[in-house]
């Protein structure tokens, strides 16, 4: 009987785990994963469970019964210690398991600021795992002072999230601007206003030079501008970086990230990668999404490929992010943009419209969920609209999808 082994137990690997059992996989199937917890939805973590609007178990992706009823082999709080991939062997504890076919949903993990200025405090934090929230929490009071390093999206929903809790919130960004390496001038100004208007104070072009203790706690943060806050806590929000150190001991090709074909197979044919640690082939070049859609989607294309399929996975990125009350939704890759079309909405609505010359590539929309989706639709199409349509916020955009 045929072992197939997931490593990895996020969004992808219980997307792939499903997948096998739904496609009529009958053979053995383990999903090993270092954390404790069931696999889990991340995006909420930082959000509604943070702020106590969601209670744990609902950030399961599927309850335990779910793997017993598939006949799923569970293996958490087991990490891997090594790959053999020339004996097609895993080794998890003491034990060696034997694999058929091997699936990589390493996923991702955050960069953590240096001990030597002070990374290594008590009171530091990043915002990624159960376990990572579960130790913030109880700092994050009304009256609390935190000190955010990093614009980008992690960064800003984290401060979001502290202002919500009558938290004194601080935001430093080395860039110019927020947002700068994942969205336009336009975007980033949106939501700097928004997180003043909430009483964030955003500071950008500016660095952390120091993070000092008080008995092994932080307690102050000196700034590249020369400034020292005090503090009683700090979120490091300063992006990822793909999980490959398995993928180093099974000696498989690497390039930002687990490289795989556009079938989501690694440089040995029986191990397989999918999700935020998966490199692939994307429009001519070589991209990784960082997402909950790409980690589903290309999971299960994985999983049919394992099968036997042989089905190519064609990305079609989406994002969203929610800051206080908007939600903003993306779609598509603004990258090699050199024009951005504005349609205005109502009060905080909002979108911004990405070209490459006159070819739609992405869209950032702020409540507004109709200009998104015909954007969407759009983008997956290969289809483009005109600007001055879009510009217009009193014109009609459902016959741009008819065009």
């Amino acid at each position: 009987m045929s072992h197939f082994i997931v490593i990895g137990a996020g969004q992808a690997g219980s997307s792939l785990v499903a997948k096998l059992r739904k496609d009529g996989f009958d053979g053995e199937i383990t999903l090993i994963g270092a954390e404790d917890s069931l696999p889990y939805q991340r995006p909420p973590l930082s959000k509604a469970y943070l702020l106590g609007e969601m209670e744990k178990e609902r950030l399961f992706l599927r309850p335990e019964s779910f793997y017993h009823e598939n006949n799923i082999s569970l293996r958490l709080g087991q990490p891997v210690t090594a790959i053999d991939s020339s004996a097609k062997t895993v080794t998890v504890g003491r034990e060696v398991l034997s694999y058929d076919q091997l699936a990589l949903t390493t996923g991702s993990a955050p960069h953590r600021l240096p001990a030597e200025i002070g990374g290594d405090l008590a009171g530091v934090h990043v915002v990624r795992t159960l376990q990572d929230i579960d130790a913030l929490a109880p700092a994050v009071n009304e009256g609390a002072r935190a000190l955010i390093v990093g614009g980008g999206y992690i960064g800003l929903e984290a401060a979001a999230v502290c202002a919500k809790r009558g938290v004194s919130v601080t935001l430093v960004e080395m860039a110019s601007r927020i947002l700068q390496r994942v969205a336009c001038a336009e975007t980033s100004g949106y939501f700097r206003t928004l997180h003043q208007e909430h009483g964030v104070e955003i500071c950008e072009g500016i660095g952390l030079k120091q993070l000092c203790g008080d008995a092994g706690h932080v307690s102050t943060a000196e700034l590249s501008d020369g400034r020292c806050l005090n503090v009683d806590f700090v979120v490091v929000g300063v992006g990822v970086a793909p999980t490959t150190d398995l993928a180093q001991l099974a000696g498989v090709d690497l390039d930002n990230g687990i490289k795989v074909d556009a079938q989501g197979r690694t440089s040995d044919a029986y191990i397989w990668a999918a999700g935020d640690c998966a490199s692939f082939p994307y429009l001519g070049q070589r991209i990784r999404l960082e997402s909950v859609p790409n980690a589903i989607d290309q999971a299960e294309v994985v999983a049919a490929n394992l099968l036997g399929a042989q089905q190519d996975y064609v990305a079609q990125p989406w994002f969203w992010s929610d800051q206080y009350d908007v939600k903003l939704q993306i779609a598509g890759l603004n990258t090699g943009f050199d024009t951005v079309v504005t349609r205005a909405g109502q009060a905080r609505s909002m979108s911004f419209w990405y070209y490459k010359g006159d070819d739609l590539l992405a869209v950032d929309a702020m409540n507004e969920p109709r200009a998104y989706m015909v954007a969407k639709r759009l983008i997956d199409q290969k289809k483009t609209a005109d600007k001055s349509v879009v510009a217009d916020p009193d014109a009609d955009l459902k016959p741009l999808l008819k065009a």
